[in-house]
């Protein structure tokens, strides 16, 4: 089978599944199911989207210009950008693409193609100000990276708004040195022209982009911890070379900045199990090497700032915010960890955050938490409660309660 039969069968194949599914979605009922045709992220992304978003848009809506020349002037992409706004363009202007660059936000802030994808793309506000979030624009593969963090592409019918079914979109997040994402970068075409490259080519370009970044940070850049949901530790840029149990250290300490007596860390890392004080004190050593000597000898504390996401999303919950504390939480602290320290910091942390999303009243808060604890049947039920019987979300939360309770 030829590569364009095929993308054609897909794009058909998709349509039907639009023409079947989206409708119904509308109204409170069952989420998509059972079908090759359709990602279990595509069809979440549409409920989420079903309510603010009309299928029938023209284009997307368009944030101020004097605030989108303001942010791209200021953003930490346009250095990197323009140094490579010669291979992009060569890029996009040979196969035929249009390329875009947003912020942390989904507002596109630059573009580049050929004049007729330029044009066609212009038709819909893919250009400077255009605003590409799921809220504003629906299912697409700039919202899809920027809400998962990772690449994404969206072909033909899985976006949600119907002007876009003519097109295949293939995107990555850009990470600044400190694990923040800065943006997205797009490569987008008319679906016959979806290729499997395409996606490898995003990646490589971001990676460009990326290193231009670390290179241009200071060498007194911060350490950036991630502990929720996985473990690693950057520094301009480049991953420190830590074991587990530095790992776990590094996130006590962040997470205690007024340190640790030898005693107290031993016991929070290791328990009653018998360890030597010398493998505890190579472990002490190895970190403080890798963070510069910032570790405190005697009593054993940090000695310079550590950027944790934990301590961000106890941060937000102490000043109120469980929108940013929701948005970060990306899961368990350290999840493989079974230090006694760790697990009753990762308990700390869940029920802090649980209680905040079953305070609220804003019902998006348990959806977006709910994606992380699918095995929490109060959170559903309480998306549910705030949920009004028209929302779309319904469905959402409706299939997630049934298969916690089948648990």
């Amino acid at each position: 089978m030829s590569q364009a039969t095929d993308l054609r069968q897909r794009r058909a194949a998709l349509e039907r599944e639009w023409s079947r599914w989206v409708p119904r979605l509308r109204t409170p009922g069952g989420a998509p199911a059972g079908s090759r045709a359709l990602r279990r992220e595509v069809t979440e992304s549409w409920v989420r989207s079903l309510s603010s978003v009309d299928p029938g848009r023209d284009c997307a809506p368009v944030a101020d210009p004097g605030s989108v020349r303001h942010r791209w002037t200021s953003s930490p992409l346009r250095g990197p950008v323009t140094d490579l706004a010669d291979e992009l363009h060569s890029i996009a202007e040979d196969a035929g693409f249009v390329t875009a660059v947003t912020d942390e936000s989904g507002t596109i802030l630059w573009t580049c193609g050929g004049r007729t994808m330029r044009r066609r793309a212009e038709g819909v506000n893919f250009a400077p100000g255009g605003r590409w979030d799921e809220q504003a624009m629906g299912t697409n593969a700039l919202s899809l990276a920027l809400r998962t963090g990772r690449p994404s592409s969206v072909f033909s019918a899985e976006h949600l708004v119907t002007a876009l079914h003519g097109w295949v979109c293939y995107c990555a997040p850009v990470h600044s040195p400190d694990g923040r994402v800065l943006g997205v970068l797009d490569l987008s075409t008319t679906w016959d022209r979806s290729h499997p490259l395409a996606m490898s080519t995003v990646r490589t370009l971001v990676s460009a982009i990326e290193t231009r970044l670390a290179a241009r940070q200071p060498r007194s850049a911060r350490v950036r911890l991630t502990c929720l949901g996985a473990g690693r530790a950057v520094r301009g840029g480049l991953a420190l070379p830590l074991r587990p149990r530095q790992l776990e250290i590094l996130t006590l300490l962040a997470l205690e900045p007024e340190g640790f007596s030898p005693e107290r860390l031993r016991e929070a890392l290791y328990g009653d199990r018998p360890v030597t004080a010398s493998t505890f004190k190579a472990e002490i050593s190895h970190l403080r090497r890798a963070l510069g000597g910032d570790v405190a000898h005697r009593r054993y504390a940090l000695t310079a700032p550590v950027s944790c996401d934990a301590t961000d999303v106890l941060g937000a919950l102490e000043h109120g915010d469980t929108e940013t504390a929701v948005r970060l939480y990306r899961g368990p602290l350290l999840p493989r960890s079974t230090a006694p320290g760790i697990e009753e910091w990762r308990i700390r942390l869940e029920v802090a955050v649980r209680e905040a999303v079953l305070a609220s009243a804003r019902p998006d808060h348990a959806l977006r938490y709910g994606e992380r604890v699918p095995y929490d049947a109060e959170v559903h039920e309480h998306a549910l409660r705030l949920l009004p019987a028209g929302d779309t979300r319904r469905a959402l939360a409706a299939g997630r309660l049934t298969a916690a309770l089948r648990d």
